[in-house]
C-alpha cells in the first residue's frame, strides 16, 4: 500500500487540501496482475470511492474502509478487465455501495457512466472522460479540480494499454489520450491501472514529453501497437466474462 505524503504547499495546488477540502488518497498494489486500486475519500464527511478493485484484495479493502472509518458510495471500473476479476460487486454485496463502469463497456453496473457524467463524494468529485482505445469502453476519471487524473489502461507511465482485444484500436487510443488526457493542466497527476516497472506516480507534462509510445506520431502509434505480438491475458477466458457482471451480483463471486 502507498501513501503519498504531499508538503502543504504542493498539496494546496494539487488539490489534497483546498477551498476547506481535504481529500484522503491511497494506492495499493495487486501483484499478480500488477493493477493498482485507489480509494478516494472526503476526509470530512468520510464518504469514499474505489476505483478498479480486484477480487482476491477485496478483504484488504474493506478492513482499510472500515479502519479510516469510510463510507464506500462507489466502485468503479475504468474498463471492462482482461487480467483480473473486478471485486466491485463483491464489495456492493459488502457494504451496499453502488457500482459503475462505463456505458461502452456494455458490462452490468448500477451505474452506466458516459462521458461528462460525475461521481460525487462528500464535496468532490470525478469526472468520466470517455478514453476508449484500449477497449472500447475505457473511461478516465478525472478530479474536479484537475489535480489528478486516473487513466485506467488508456494511460500508463511511459506506456499505455495494449490495443488488439475488446474493440481495441490503436489510432483510437491515440487520439483519445491527447484529446482527453493530454489537455489536462501539465501538473495534474496520472494514476495508471497498471504499472509493470516500479513506478507509482507521473503527471501529465511529463507523458507528453516523455511517453515513448504517445509521443509518436498517430502513423508511427498504430504501426508500433499492431506490430507488438502480445501474448494473450492469461486470465482472459474468466476475467472478461466475469467483469461484465460482476459489478451487480449479488454475492461474491
Amino acid at each position: 500500500m502507498w501513501l503519498r505524503r504531499v508538503p502543504a504547499a504542493i498539496a494546496a495546488r494539487r488539490g489534497y487540501g483546498t477551498a476547506g477540502r481535504r481529500l484522503l488518497l491511497r494506492q495499493l498494489f495487486e501483484a499478480s496482475s500488477s493493477s493498482f486500486t485507489y480509494v478516494l475519500a472526503d476526509a470530512g464527511s468520510g464518504d469514499a470511492v474505489i476505483i478498479d478493485p480486484v477480487l482476491e484484495t477485496v478483504p484488504r479493502d474493506t478492513r482499510l474502509l472500515r479502519e479510516l472509518g469510510l463510507s464506500l458510495r462507489y466502485a468503479v471500473n475504468t474498463h471492462c478487465h482482461a487480467d483480473h476479476v473486478t471485486g466491485s460487486g463483491a464489495l456492493r454485496a459488502a457494504l451496499g455501495c453502488r457500482s459503475a463502469i462505463s456505458r461502452a463497456s456494455g458490462a452490468r453496473a448500477d451505474l452506466l457512466l458516459r462521458h461528462g457524467d460525475e461521481l460525487r463524494f462528500g464535496a468532490f468529485a470525478l469526472r468520466a472522460r470517455a478514453s476508449p482505445g484500449h477497449t472500447a469502453g475505457c473511461l478516465t476519471l478525472v478530479l474536479d479540480d484537475e489535480s489528478m487524473a486516473f487513466t485506467g489502461d488508456a494511460l500508463l507511465i511511459r506506456g499505455c494499454g495494449r490495443t488488439d482485444f475488446q474493440q481495441g484500436c490503436a489510432r483510437t487510443l491515440h487520439r483519445s489520450v491527447h484529446e482527453q488526457i493530454f489537455t489536462l493542466p501539465e501538473e495534474c497527476l496520472v494514476y495508471p491501472a497498471h504499472d509493470y516497472n516500479g513506478h507509482t506516480v507521473s503527471t501529465v507534462g511529463e507523458e507528453r514529453r516523455l511517453n515513448p509510445r504517445l509521443t509518436l506520431s498517430p502513423d508511427a502509434f498504430v504501426a508500433l501497437m499492431e506490430g507488438l505480438r502480445l501474448p494473450r491475458p492469461r486470465r482472459m477466458d474468466e476475467a472478461v466474462p466475469a467483469n461484465l457482471r460482476c459489478g451487480i451480483q449479488d454475492e461474491p463471486v
